[in-house]
Parts: structure tokens; C-alpha cells; sequence
């Protein structure tokens, strides 16, 4: 399958944008510091956002800014969270999660983007019964040992463990994904990624170098707006 190598080489294409990641990063922790208050320790939502952060390596100080603006946050800035969905070339799912302060500049910049590179932008609920929403935690195979990372993940909880051919996939409930991800880190565990996502029940490939390429200007150029958090799609993608 190749998908933590795919998400390993999307990860690296991200860190060449950090400013942009790190943006989406304080929004995201601001907005769930404002909402459940600044204690990561009971507000979940605020505990998972950090975590996401410093595992692309946001440092601590930029951090603590973001949850002081959220806890001290009046009239300002407010930001809502609104879902697109569509479809990019050759009929691929796309759900795209934004967090913006401006929903008319974020819905023309999103149905420009879907227009610009062959796809078109849907109605709510077009594509997103075909996704389950789970806890994934992905986990290079140089860094686990299959036997031992599947019962400590069983026992902490994970419904799922798939063995990749880069590495291992645990699945949770998002309920239970916290606790999971908490006791894997506390066991030594590193994780190529851990956050909860859309997961396709089934896959579309794409034969046509066109649409191929296509596609890959769609993700990324979502993946550049800042008001963009999170881009979830059914595209079953081609070796890096």
C-alpha cells in the first residue's frame, strides 16, 4: 500500500510551507483555548490541537501564544469552522475542514480551487458518507515491532491494527483516541502521524497522468490557505 511512505513524503512537501503549517497550528489551538478554556489537562480538544503542533515541531513559545490569545479572546477575532465537500478529477472524495474569521473569502477561494484544477465543489453530505471518523496513528516499521506495538494498542483500546508495508496503521473510536495516542507516546512510541481523520471506506485511482497531476495541484494548494485545516480524500495515490 505504501500510505505512511505517500503521507511521510506529503509531510515533507508541508515542512517547506512551516510558517503556513505553524499558522494553521495557532489557529486551531487558539480557537480550542477559547472554546474549553487553556488547560490541556481538561480540554481535550486543546490537548489533541498541541499535540498536533509539536509534532511538526512548533515551538513551545509560539504555543503558549496561541493559547493566551484563545483564553484572553473577546470581540476580536472569531473564527468559525466550516466543511466543504466536492469532487477533484476523475471523481475523487474531497472533504476539506477550515477554521475562518471571513466564510466568504474561504468559500470562493475553496470553489476556485476546486473550478482551477477539474474538480467541482458539492453540496454538504455529498461525499462524506463514504468516510468513517477514527483515530489514526501511523508508526514506521523502523520503529515498532509488530507483535509488541499491536498488544500494547489493543489493550489501551484501538479497535484496528493494520500492518502496512512501511509500517503499522492503529485505528481508534475518537472517543478513544487520546488515550491510545497518549499510551503509545508513553511507551516510547514515534509516530509519523497521529490525529483524528476521515478514513475512505473505499479508494479511486487515477490512471491519467492529467488528472494525476491535477489532483496533486488541488491538494496542495488547498493544503497552502491558511484557512484550510484539514483535507481528507479517497485518492488511492501513486508511489512517491
Amino acid at each position: 500500500m505504501g500510505r505512511i511512505h505517500n503521507i511521510e513524503a506529503r509531510k515533507g512537501k508541508q515542512d517547506a510551507a512551516r510558517a503556513n503549517v505553524f499558522t494553521k497550528h495557532a489557529r486551531a489551538i487558539t480557537v480550542a483555548a477559547k472554546e474549553g478554556g487553556g488547560d490541556p489537562e481538561y480540554n481535550a480538544s486543546l490537548k489533541a490541537a498541541i499535540a498536533k503542533a509539536k509534532a511538526d515541531n512548533m515551538p513551545n513559545d509560539n504555543i503558549d501564544r496561541a493559547i493566551k490569545k484563545g483564553v484572553g479572546a473577546g470581540e476580536g477575532e472569531n473564527y468559525e469552522s466550516i466543511t466543504y465537500e466536492g469532487y477533484g478529477p476523475g471523481g475523487v472524495a474531497i472533504i476539506v475542514e477550515t477554521l475562518t474569521d471571513n466564510k466568504n473569502r474561504t468559500a470562493g477561494n475553496v470553489r476556485y480551487y476546486f473550478d482551477k484544477n477539474n474538480g467541482n465543489l458539492g453540496t454538504p453530505g455529498c461525499v462524506s458518507f463514504m468516510f468513517d471518523r477514527k483515530g489514526q496513528i501511523l508508526i514506521s516499521n523502523e520503529k515498532a515491532e509488530e507483535e509488541a506495538l499491536m498488544e500494547a494498542a489493543l489493550e489501551l483500546g484501538a479497535e484496528d491494527f493494520v500492518v502496512d508495508e512501511d509500517g503499522f496503521e492503529v485505528l481508534t473510536s475518537p472517543e478513544d483516541f487520546n488515550v491510545v495516542r497518549d499510551g503509545l507516546e508513553n511507551a516510547g512510541y514515534e509516530f509519523v502521524m497521529a490525529d483524528v481523520k476521515l478514513i475512505p471506506q473505499t479508494t479511486t485511482a487515477l490512471e491519467d497522468a492529467g488528472q494525476i497531476k491535477s489532483m496533486e495541484k488541488l491538494l496542495d494548494i488547498l493544503e497552502e490557505d491558511d484557512d484550510v485545516q484539514n483535507v481528507h480524500h479517497n485518492w488511492e495515490m501513486p508511489e512517491a
